[in-house]
């Protein structure tokens, strides 16, 4: 009997699957892309020759060729880009504001607002209608008739900047690859409740969805759910009462930052989703609380920007650097904030009085 272990990551923000298989003790001897070709669904003997092409396919902890015979007790494992789903897409003119683009990848600065793919109650609208629009047809697995979308990664709704997206099998294979083994580099700029002790630290708990809310994510500092995950951040800038940091992504789970910061005690700022729509630091008064509600209407989603992507070329191998400068409504929100704190001297009795508030507004 084979032994199969399959971590597929479709429900996360990375869009790619991962197969462990170890071969029966009396396995025959077959090549490899057979093999493989046999076991898993919904996927083509050319798919599985690309993503060994690219050293996706590994046995016993090498690259493989598609040739190479399988052997009893092998251990094989194999990472393919986001699988094909059974949905009629419809293109659609959704304006995209485009980096860098050849014919092996397009890079995007995705706007707050845009959902990256059709899905619970949207499908349409969605970034993936539109790069169906301005590819003409999106990248596609030879033998199918429908277009799939060529997502590695995606971003939430009302999060915004850099997406990698791959044109071509060959280019998702190697992106696929690279999320995996985490040797691209994501670093996100995020504002959030509340002052550090630290300069930069490490946030590492399981992530899983909410057993109360299945809307959400929760943290379980146990372990005994949800999937490991790791973010690591540093303070850029503080506010007194805010304060906005760096986060650079170890794991792609969903809604990562958003709900590890929460759990520290730092939801980011006006995600109500995390509790992060209130007034959370500062002071009671009136007039403060006034200044906190109009940032909430400059910024009408949660503070979160992607900010910079490195990946390899997929087909050239050449480190690449994509930066996206941060969107007006947070920008104006910084602004804000550091006028705020530069006119308003310190006091200890008003943090001390909301901060028994703000306890109370998260049990």
């Amino acid at each position: 009997m084979t032994n199969e272990e399959t971590d597929s990551l479709i429900e996360e923000q990375e869009l790619y699957e991962h197969h462990r298989i170890v071969c029966d003790p009396k396995q025959s001897l077959i090549r490899l892309d057979k093999f493989l070709f046999d076991r898993l669904a919904n996927t083509s003997r050319n798919r599985i020759q690309v993503a060994a092409k690219a050293g996706n396919v590994l046995v016993n902890g090498k690259a493989a060729k598609p040739s190479q015979k399988v052997k009893p007790g092998d251990e094989i494992s194999i990472v393919l880009p986001y699988p094909q789903r059974e949905m009629e897409l419809v293109a659609e003119d959704i304006p995209l504001n485009i980096l860098y683009e050849d014919e092996h990848i397009l890079v995007i600065d995705k706007q707050a607002g845009l959902v990256v793919h059709p899905g619970h109650g949207n499908w349409t609208g969605t970034l993936v209608n539109a790069l169906l629009f301005h590819f003409g047809k999106l990248p596609s697995t030879p033998g199918a008739e429908i277009p799939r979308p060529g997502l590695v990664h995606r971003l939430d709704k009302d999060t915004s900047g850099v997406m990698v997206v791959g044109k071509t099998e060959e280019a998702l294979t190697h992106l696929a690859r690279q999320f995996f083994d985490r040797t691209s580099d994501r670093r996100y700029n995020a504002l959030v409740w509340g002052d550090f002790a630290e300069d930069e630290g490490v946030i590492e708990g399981h992530i899983g969805r909410s057993v109360r809310d299945r809307t959400v994510q929760s943290v379980f500092s146990e372990g005994d759910q949800g999937k490991p995950a790791l973010t690591r951040w540093r303070v850029l800038e503080r506010f007194r009462y805010v304060s906005l940091v760096e986060c650079k992504l170890e794991t792609g789970r969903t809604h990562q930052i958003r709900v590890h910061m929460q759990w520290t005690g730092h939801p980011l700022f006006n995600d109500a989703a995390y509790g992060g729509d209130r007034v959370l630091k500062g002071t009671t008064f009136t007039k403060y609380r006034q200044f906190v509600e109009n940032c909430f209407r400059s910024l009408p989603r949660q503070a979160l920007h992607a900010r910079t992507l490195d990946i390899d070329h997929p087909i050239s191998g050449v480190r690449m650097h994509f930066e996206s400068p941060l969107p007006a409504d947070m920008q104006v929100v910084l602004d804000r904030w550091r006028t705020y704190v530069a006119a308003k001297p310190f006091d200890e009795g008003e943090e001390d009085a909301l901060d028994k508030e703000a306890a109370n507004n998260m049990k």
